[in-house]
């Protein structure tokens, strides 16, 4: 079984002072992250910006 992980939107600067927290599997969390970050941060869907929320990521324990 896949080892759960987070993402926390308050540890990014931002504007809108989202304060999103994201956990499960990297599987489903990098897809959600992504389009979170597109719609409501206005990020652009590159490799780049995946590889960027990749290293966000932080293990649960």
């Amino acid at each position: 079984m896949e080892g759960r992980k987070s993402l926390d939107c308050r540890l990014m600067p931002s504007k809108s002072q989202c304060n999103l927290f994201m956990s499960g599997s990297e599987e489903h969390l990098l897809p959600a992250a992504v389009e979170h970050a597109v719609n409501k941060h206005g990020h652009e869907d590159t490799p780049e910006l995946h590889e960027q929320i990749k290293g966000m990521m932080k293990d649960e324990g």
